[in-house]
């Protein structure tokens, strides 16, 4: 082969011509640059996807061999047996040499080195190229081919070892002295020669017998400065590629890669100090070259992914049995052997090892930069900094991966150890807390975001490692710093990781603390101050959200596609490798030869290398069904596991926190860690064990935990109670087991039992109005079960406990049957809401009860996009507070109860605590949840405003803030008081810009009449609709939903809004009459309501008309026709907690008004005098309208005579359907109160009277 030859050359015996003195090695090695560049320039070969011709790969790979020796000793006596003249090089020799030298290679085959020809066969070829060049070519050190012949300067015609030089030695030379278009061609397709050093260094080795040798004298020192020398030129032309174009950065990154596995591969073959000093240089001079620190460090990374990616990483690193194995560090101040086994644990303090100090650094070197790398990724800011941190965090989860998939680290003292070699990364996440994505804020399960302490904690924590300080500033690799520490700096706004890369990380910390000896993790949490740790669980807790089990996903298209998918699986799974991320993927594709793609997957790689594992591409892939459920049960596994993880961390740290005199913080921490894993999707067996540490955690610390916990105990009950009602025995047994031990305790130790009851109570009202998986009857079970436990308590037959309990669970089990109605008309929004709104008003007394389901009615309006509805819900919740608030404390910035919201709504003051029912927030359990405080209060306001803006309601969102501002100016919060006069700006900067172009609703007077509507038979309401919503809209939605109900054939829509006459209609069918109905305002009122909001807020009234004619047919001629409107006054004003409102009043003329008002004696004697009033008001009403119809007799015309006759027959109509009612009085009125006795009416025996005469005696 050509090719070959011309490498061959390289190193064969330098001809010189006549008047030409020239390096033969030089040509040659610049024959085959021009070969590489012109294969690589072909349209005809093919090229992997990093650019690499095919044809060269195949060749480094399969063809290219150096010789073998020939290692044949002389005999003794006879002559001496000269070496193959091929395989050593003598140093510089006079022109005569190289001439005779070149004229006996002559005797070589032209196609193959090996093979001898004849003489006379000249390589026309080898002419050709000795002809272009120059005749005269200088260099530093020039290579010359030897053979046996009196130029041998040696009396036993033996080579000088001291310059011989081999193949490796040679190419090394001639990529250092090669200049112009040659050495920009040798960089350009750098991983070509690389990989041709590199095989030929190890056919060296292995040729030499130099396996068994000390690595540091393999290879002589000359060719280790040239190797120093490639290393540095190829960084330079890196830096200075990456400051070129797009094209240019795309061609520094393939060079950095073919550097990186160069490196990769000297760690197999040369001092491993030595390839350590090089990678040092390489960092250090790529970072005084670039200035953007997001692609310095990307390249960085990618160069340290690969080296790291080696098969003796561990032993590089961690595993140093023996010193001369260990490479030294390129630091010389510490050694590497010393973290040979784990007794260096002893010799620094245990909280250092958690850090990334420079110590660290100098003992394990890859790891050490990789760690810097990672954090300088996450402390760095900027544009494309996001994928630096992915790529980062993808680094160091694929390591983990490879370490726990090895074989060799099976052992669990051997995962112990490569566990201490990453403790520093636990630090670099704690710093990281901040940046972690809030798996908690997507999830709207709990209702409430992760909380991340306040401000002063987080100014007061320590935020900038010291390394990541150093990398900000360049000096990433300066192992000795002077300066001070900087922990003491506040956190400031970070890049927020996606969720992924959150993952990966939070995957690599679980994984360390599982592997890790336990005995130092609980020595390094006892060292530990107690804001760390409540970092700690910050960590923990977004770790239980990270890996919650998502359940397994449907495939609908599953069989129809198994078998298309089964005939090309393979080809598939072949291609997502070779697209793999990492090394890995990396290796594969670096070793793939011509245009078979997968020939390399069949070949044994040097040093094992398919056992490097790295995390693969994800692919979008249809899946089949055992595909499915496959990575269903891989994230059940990882949920399980990831929990126990985090559990046990949380024990060690209870263990830790006993001693502590912060333990009730920490505590509190604990309990919430706790309480989010149980509200996420857990196995039976996490359940058991996390169920277990609860009930030894309440028996051990329960009194601080109710004491201070409260709102953490609430949450707690509510978790508990749903487990409760899980279709999982084991799991309802366990659930039983700790709400029972929960209700005990707060009796027995705390005597506090009465919380616990509302605690409970108000979790399974909160239960049923928000959770829609749990199941009744298994609740119903758990509840007997909890039962039984109290009645066969021993301990408890004497207190009164049992009877307690057991009213509770009659209350609980009342709560469930109201949850069986609201089921049933999980359908109907409208009665759905009006079931709510019941149970809310049943506990009207019971304040914590009533706020838990206002509560469950915003959320219930949210997710319909009532908006309004939702905030009105939060308003009276607020109100709710503020009365009880007001008993409690008397601030004068505090609203004085439900009266301080009227502005809001007038609906508020149903929520007065004026009732003798009325608990008092000063009992024991009443007034205990979170929201009954001034932050609960604001809480609440800021919500309702935020719906109310949400709506479009922008003035109220001024008047909640009215009732806001006082309490923050009273605290001093300027940074929310900042943020509410910001919201406040965009609501009126709202009501400017919109104006009347905003839609505040429509309504409908909605009747329903026949005997299947039950309740509702003969009800009216009035229905807000969504703004531009038409009558068929209305009506077709309720026809539909009741047609669904009873029958399409059984349910007829009014079309009319004339009044039902309820005996014509059929008993079998349900009628429903439907009327747009539009508010309806006194002259008085308009002078109030000027603005378009305030002629759509605050509504009680409404009107509708109904056309008729004279002779009783609704509609005529245009002369003929006439209308009545029809005023309807609702219970409430809108806008309410409910989307519909009942007619309290319906006001179609003064029959109809007096037929309700005066067609019975009131009951009540204290409405006498009010119905003697308006029975006086009708009699003088009746008596002038007969006066206006007498006047209007002399005022018509002849023309107008019907209608005088028409008004004249319906005025003695009205007369006389009045007339009983008028006439009619009640007799107990006119009864005297008191007997008068005739003397004390005499004036003169006054006492005042007798007074004044006195007086006037005195006086005379």
């Amino acid at each position: 082969m050509r090719k070959s030859r011309h490498v061959m050359e390289i190193v064969q015996p330098v001809p010189r011509f006549k008047r030409s003195g020239a390096n033969f090695s030089q040509f040659a090695f610049e024959s085959v640059v021009a070969i590489a560049n012109s294969l690589h320039n072909s349209k005809d070969l093919s090229k992997d996807q990093h650019g690499r011709n095919c044809l060269l790969a195949s060749y480094v790979h399969y063809v290219f061999r150096l010789p073998e020796l020939q290692k044949d000793l002389p005999k003794s006596g006879g002559p001496t047996a000269l070496a193959d003249p091929r395989y050593h090089t003598y140093g510089r020799t006079s022109a005569a040499a190289v001439s005779s030298k070149l004229l006996q290679a002559r005797v070589m085959s032209s196609s193959n080195p090996d093979l001898t020809g004849t003489h006379s066969a000249a390589d026309e070829e080898v002419k050709n190229i000795m002809s272009s060049k120059i005749a005269d070519r200088n260099c530093n050190r020039m290579s010359y081919y030897s053979s046996g012949n009196n130029d041998v300067p040696s009396a036993t015609g033996a080579p000088r070892p001291t310059s011989k030089k081999h193949f490796h030695e040679e190419l090394a030379l001639q990529m250092v002295v090669s200049t112009g278009m040659v050495r920009e061609t040798v960089f350009k397709y750098a991983w070509f020669f690389f990989e041709l050093l590199v095989k030929s260094m190890a056919q060296y080795v292995h040729n030499m017998d130099k396996q068994d040798n000390f690595r540091r004298t393999r290879f002589s020192d000359r060719f280790k400065d040239d190797i120093t020398t490639i290393v540095n030129v190829v960084t330079s032309e890196i830096a200075a590629l990456l400051v070129k174009p797009q094209k240019e950065t795309e061609q520094a990154e393939k060079i950095n890669i073919s550097l990186a596995f160069f490196l990769y591969d000297l760690l197999s073959l040369m001092d491993r100090s030595f390839v350590f000093n090089l990678i040092k240089h390489y960092c250090n001079q790529l970072s005084a070259k670039l200035n953007n620190l997001a692609t310095l460090i990307s390249m960085r990374l990618e160069f340290l992914r690969i080296l790291c990616s080696h098969e003796h990483y561990l032993n590089l690193n961690l595993f140093f049995m023996s010193s001369d194995t260990a490479p030294a560090s390129p630091c010389p101040s510490i050694s590497s052997q010393n973290s040979s086994s784990c007794s260096s644990f002893q010799d620094q303090k245990i909280a250092n090892m958690f850090d990334l100090t420079p110590e660290f650094r100098q003992q394990h070197f890859l790891t050490g930069l990789l760690f810097t790398e990672l954090a300088a990724a996450l402390d760095a800011e900027g544009e494309g900094i996001s994928k630096v941190q992915r790529k980062a965090v993808s680094a160091i989860h694929s390591l983990l991966s490879s370490h726990d998939l090895d074989p060799r680290c099976v052992k669990p003292e051997v995962k112990v150890k490569v566990a201490a070699l990453y403790l520093p990364l636990v630090g670099i996440i704690l710093d990281a807390l901040p940046q972690l994505y809030d798996f908690t804020a997507a999830d709207a399960r709990s209702g409430k975001n992760r909380a991340s302490g306040s401000d002063e904690e987080q100014d007061g924590t320590s935020g900038i490692n010291q390394n990541v300080a150093l990398a900000i500033a360049g000096n990433h690799f300066n192992l000795k710093t002077n300066g001070p520490m900087l922990s003491s700096l506040p956190y400031k706004q970070y890049n927020v990781l996606n969720a992924d890369t959150t993952r990966n990380l939070m995957i690599c910390f679980l994984w360390i603390m599982k592997n890790a000896d336990q005995s130092l993790i609980r020595k390094w949490i006892a060292d530990l101050p107690s804001m760390q740790l409540s970092r700690i669980l910050d960590l923990l807790f977004i770790c239980v959200s990270c890996f919650e089990y998502k359940g397994k996903p449907s495939s609908d298209k599953v069989s129809t596609q198994v078998l298309q998918k089964s005939r090309d699986v393979k080809a598939r799974l072949e291609e997502a490798l070779l697209r793999g991320e990492g090394a890995r993927g990396e290796m594969m594709r670096r070793r793939v030869p011509g245009n078979d793609r997968f020939s390399c997957l069949n070949e044994n790689l040097r040093w094992k290398k398919e056992q490097t594992n790295w995390r693969q591409a994800n692919e979008k892939l249809d899946k089949t069904k055992a595909e499915l459920d496959q990575e269903a049960l891989i994230s059940g596994n990882l949920a399980t596991e990831a929990n126990l993880i985090i559990l046990d961390m949380q024990e060690n740290i209870i263990q830790a926190s006993s001693a502590l005199d912060c333990k009730d913080s920490l505590l509190g921490g604990v309990l919430r860690v706790l309480v989010n894993s149980l509200s996420c999707d857990q196995s039976t067996t996490y359940l058991t064990h996390c169920f277990a540490t609860l009930r030894a955690l309440i028996a051990k610390f329960g009194d601080l935990l109710f004491e201070e916990e409260v709102e953490q105990c609430a949450d707690l009950c509510q978790r508990v109670l749903h487990h409760c009602s899980s279709s999982m025995d084991v799991t309802r047994s366990q659930a039983c087991a700790t709400l029972y031990l929960l209700m005990r305790f707060s009796f027995g130790a705390i005597s506090n039992f009465a919380r616990v009851k509302m605690q409970v109570t108000m979790s399974l009202a909160s239960l049923v109005g928000k959770a829609q998986d749990f199941n009744e009857e298994h609740l119903r079970k758990s509840l007997r079960t909890i039962l039984a436990y109290a009645e066969e308590d021993k301990a408890m037959q004497t207190t009164l406990f049992p009877t307690q309990v057991e009213e509770l669970l009659c209350n609980l089990n009342s709560i469930l049957y109201d949850t069986v109605k609201m089921r049933e008309f999980q359908e109907d929004p409208e009665m759905l809401m009006d079931l709510m709104y019941r149970i809310a008003k049943s506990y009207q007394t019971s304040p914590d009860l009533r706020l838990t389901w206002l509560q469950n009615m915003a959320e219930k309006h949210s997710k319909k996009k009532c908006y309004t509805e939702a905030a009105m819900c939060l308003v009276h919740a607020a109100a709710l507070v503020a009365e009880y608030l007001s008993m409690l404390e008397d601030h004068s910035y505090l609203p004085v109860g439900s009266v301080s919201f009227q502005n809001i709504s007038s609906n508020v003051l149903e929520e007065s605590a004026v009732s003798e029912d009325t608990l008092s927030p000063d009992e024991d359990g009443v007034c205990s949840g979170r929201y009954f405080t001034e932050s609960g209060l604001v809480g609440l306001l800021e919500q309702a405003a935020e719906l109310f803006s949400t709506g479009g309601l922008y003035e109220t969102v001024n008047e909640v803030y009215k009732l806001v501002i006082p309490i923050l100016e009273a605290h001093r919060d300027f940074r929310k008081l900042t943020c509410t006069h910001d919201k406040l700006q965009k609501a009126f900067d709202s009501i400017i810009s919109k104006g009347h172009k905003r839609m505040f609703g429509t309504y409908f007077r909605v009747g329903f009449y026949g005997s299947k509507f039950g309740d509702l038979d003969e009800q009216e309401f009035v229905y807000k609709e969504p703004a531009i919503t038409k009558l068929p809209e209305i009506s077709h939605r309720l026809e539909g939903f009741y047609s669904q109900c009873f029958g399409a054939e059984s349910v007829e829509v009014i079309k009319d809004s004339a009044p039902v006459d309820k005996t014509k209609l059929d008993p079998n069918k349900a009628y429903i009459q439907i009327t747009f109905v539009e508010p309806y305002f006194d002259e008085y009122e308009m002078k109030d309501r000027v603005t378009y909001f305030e002629k759509n807020f605050n509504l009680r009234r409404f009107m509708y008309t109904t056309p008729f004619t004279l002779e009783g047919r609704p509609r005529g001629e245009l002369h003929e026709q006439y209308r009545r409107n029809t005023v309807l006054t609702t219970m409430h004003a809108f806008p309410y907690i409910k989307t519909r409102i009942s007619v309290i009043q319906k006001e179609e003329g003064p029959l109809e008004v007096a037929q309700v008002f005066l067609a019975e004696i009131p009951a009540d004697p204290k409405l006498y005098r009010h119905h003697n009033k308006l029975r006086l008001c009708f009699k003088e009403f009746i008596m002038r309208c007969g006066e206006a119809v007498e006047k209007n007799k002399r005022l018509i015309t002849a023309d107008q005579r019907e209608y005088q006759q028409e008004l004249k027959k319906n005025y003695n109509k009205l007369k006389e359907n009045l007339r009983p009612m008028i006439e009619r009085k009640i007799p107990d009125l006119y009864k005297p109160i008191f007997r008068v006795e005739s003397q004390k009416r005499d004036s003169f025996h006054r006492s005042s009277f007798r007074k004044c005469e006195t007086q006037l005696s005195q006086g005379s």
